[in-house]
């Protein structure tokens, strides 16, 4: 039998699974992009008809599936014809090569702000939890939604223990705390459960939090996304208009260069960017005030202001926030005086002041 005649959609398929949107992690083919697959005589044809307002992102993804094909035994020949359409009338955060995203979702939240991470291990759910306290002690209705579907710790930093309840309507209520709705995974599962689940199982989850939580009337609902970029960040681009994302990054070079990964991510998707906190940025010693620079410093500035994004503070390291996260008292709460909850609430004003709210 001739490498020809061995092509099958499925072997054309399983090549064009290796093509990703650029700066996204899901592949065209579960994009749904590819249309009107043929295979014969060892050619290879197709449409992608991709929606975005960047025909760059299109040709590249063009160019990319062209040459994955070239190297599959059996093909002679690639015939891809391009179809690009701009998104339907949503406004510009809408969400590049997806839908639009549903404008009854979420109608009584003003304001959506992701906050999120190129990596872990640098401090996003704390920030999260208390960039949330801090919007609510400037005089704003907030939500936390924990969207962090492998690691959920807000159940444990908000100091939550109890379930929540359905609602006559079939809706979870959130679970309020220190003046903020809360929601996590983490409330309906055993706190030692792994969580092992395939993408369109993460989607579902992140969609249940948005469709089926009782948030109400809120000024600021704060989403604590997973490390990455992945499936959770592309079901909130997919469902609701965003109203802009905070990066999360620590001085050190590796945690700078994952930031600048997410930063792009979330440019490629047409989300606002509303600037980066720099995170156990430097240590003042309580009993003589000498300020030591643990992780290096300045780092999360000079980002920011080479990919022109706002820097929007730094957070100092106080051993107290791992203390608070612990016992389940965020330190915004636990120290409203401090050093930390001051840089925190400087934040909440800053992110209020840009977004108008």
């Amino acid at each position: 039998m001739s490498a020809t005649t061995e092509l099958t959609d499925e072997k054309v398929l399983e090549v064009l699974k290796t093509v990703r949107f650029p700066g996204l992690t899901r592949d065209i083919v579960s994009f749904g992009f590819v249309k009107d697959l043929a295979i014969g005589g060892g050619n290879v044809s197709f449409r992608l008809e991709i929606t975005t307002d960047s025909p760059r992102a299109a040709e590249e993804i063009q160019r990319d599936a062209t040459e994955k094909l070239r190297s599959l035994p059996g093909v002679q020949s690639v015939t891809i014809r391009l179809e690009t359409q701009q998104p339907g009338p949503a406004p510009p955060r809408g969400a590049v090569g997806v839908p639009p995203p549903q404008a009854n979702i979420l109608p009584e939240v003003r304001f959506k702000v992701a906050v999120a991470s190129g990596k872990g291990g640098v401090g996003k759910s704390t920030v999260a939890a208390n960039l949330a306290l801090a919007l609510e002690r400037v005089g704003r209705r907030v939500g936390l939604m924990d969207s962090d579907i492998y690691g959920p710790s807000q159940q444990m930093m908000m100091g939550i223990a109890e379930k929540p309840f359905i609602n006559e309507s079939n809706q979870i209520v959130p679970i309020e705390r220190y003046g903020v709705k809360v929601m996590s995974l983490g409330f309906l599962m055993d706190v030692d459960q792994p969580v092992i689940w395939r993408g369109p199982m993460v989607m579902k989850a992140v969609e249940q939090f948005l469709q089926d939580v009782a948030w109400g009337k809120l000024d600021f609902l704060v989403i604590d996304l997973p490390p990455g970029t992945g499936d959770a960040q592309l079901t909130l681009t997919q469902k609701i208009h965003l109203s802009g994302a905070v990066i999360v990054t620590t001085p050190q070079d590796v945690s700078l260069i994952d930031a600048r990964k997410g930063l792009a991510m979330f440019q490629k998707v047409n989300v606002p960017v509303l600037g980066i906190v720099e995170n156990m940025s430097y240590y003042v010693c309580p009993q003589c005030g000498h300020r030591e620079e643990i992780f290096k410093h300045g780092g999360g500035r000079r980002t920011a202001e080479q990919l022109k994004v706002p820097f929007l503070g730094e957070i100092p390291l106080d051993p107290k926030v791992a203390v608070g996260g612990d016992a389940g008292r965020p330190i915004v709460a636990a120290e409203p005086e401090s050093a930390v909850t001051a840089s925190y609430l400087r934040i909440a004003e800053e992110i209020v002041r840009q977004l108008g709210a």
